[in-house]
């Protein structure tokens, strides 16, 4: 069972224990370790992993770190799913409130799942998708 989503920037934080993740954030993933709970991460995020390292924002391992995590059947980290119920979702995040295509795409997937966003993001945060951070 899923207990959240969690954003791009979030995920990395999570991964490479960066100190940016607030402490309500990650008290939250590690409750839902505790659980046997996931935390999804939406598809656009590994997009968007690799989009920063061809930038050279991210190191090149990044990608190939996260998709490790997703396939530990340990880790709290598991992919979610990109389906017709997450575009439909969108229609409930606000494009004024979100206008990123792929921040829309993560406040959707947690909207279609029930769940909150993990993000520091202030649009999501602001918009009417319940959010943790």
């Amino acid at each position: 069972m899923i207990a959240g989503v969690v954003d791009t920037h979030a995920a990395l934080w999570l991964l490479f224990a960066d100190p940016r993740l607030s402490a309500i954030a990650t008290n939250f993933i590690d409750k839902a370790a505790i659980a046997h709970r996931g935390i999804a991460l939406a598809p656009i995020s590994l997009a968007e992993v690799v989009y920063l390292i061809e930038k050279n924002r991210l190191p090149a391992s990044a990608f190939d770190d996260l998709r490790k995590a997703l396939a530990n059947p340990d880790h709290v980290l598991e992919e979610a799913p990109f389906t017709a119920g997450v575009v439909d979702a969108m229609r409930k995040v606000s494009r004024a409130q979100v206008p990123d295509m792929p921040d829309r795409i993560v406040a959707a997937t947690g909207v279609y799942l029930g769940v909150p966003v993990i993000s520091r993001d202030g649009r999501i945060r602001a918009s009417n998708v319940q959010t943790v951070w």
